[in-house]
């Protein structure tokens, strides 16, 4: 179905307004997203669905790329997914930055990338680095050599066996 039928059809069921029209809705525009996932007009078409079933952090997770949102939305949103990397999840981004239609939204996902980029490093700093015990990769390389050795004499006697079966 064509992009604008969808549309269409999603804005009547919104207008209908009964719970099970507006599932509907939000079903067929977050298919569209899925689909075109760099039209911002989709996104926040979805974010009016969200609205209307009274879901400030899915909305603002759909308008956060556009020019204009709500704060308080946005604060839901990042409220909801309070970790960068989990707000780029979120947000079905694909494709690279230089590929958002308009500066505000490749500014907002650049910021995006850096400050998971950010705590990312912060909890690579926190964690302790561990030392390699070369005793431990000792007795793993030993284990490892023994089970070889007990599959291959295994195979040579199935072998073995079966030879003696046929002669």
């Amino acid at each position: 179905m064509p992009v604008e039928l969808t549309l269409h059809k999603a804005a009547e069921e919104l207008r209908q307004g009964d719970l099970a029209n507006v599932l509907r809705a939000r079903q067929r525009v977050a298919g569209l997203v899925g689909s075109y996932p760099h039209r911002l007009d989709l996104r926040e078409r979805l974010a009016e669905v969200y609205r209307v079933l009274g879901q400030p952090a899915q909305a603002g997770r759909w308008t956060y790329l556009s020019d204009e949102r709500d704060p308080e939305e946005t604060l839901a949103f990042e409220r909801a997914y309070r970790r960068a990397e989990a707000r780029l999840v979120a947000l079905c981004w694909q494709g690279r930055v230089d590929e958002a239609p308009t500066e505000t939204a490749r500014t907002r996902l650049a910021s995006l990338y850096l400050e998971a980029r950010v705590e990312l490093q912060r909890e690579l700093d926190a964690t302790p680095h561990e030392e390699t015990s070369w005793g431990a990769c000792l007795i793993v390389m030993v284990g490892g050599t023994f089970v070889l050795v007990c599959f291959l004499l295994g195979i040579v006697t199935l072998v073995q066996f079966l030879w003696k079966l046929v002669t």
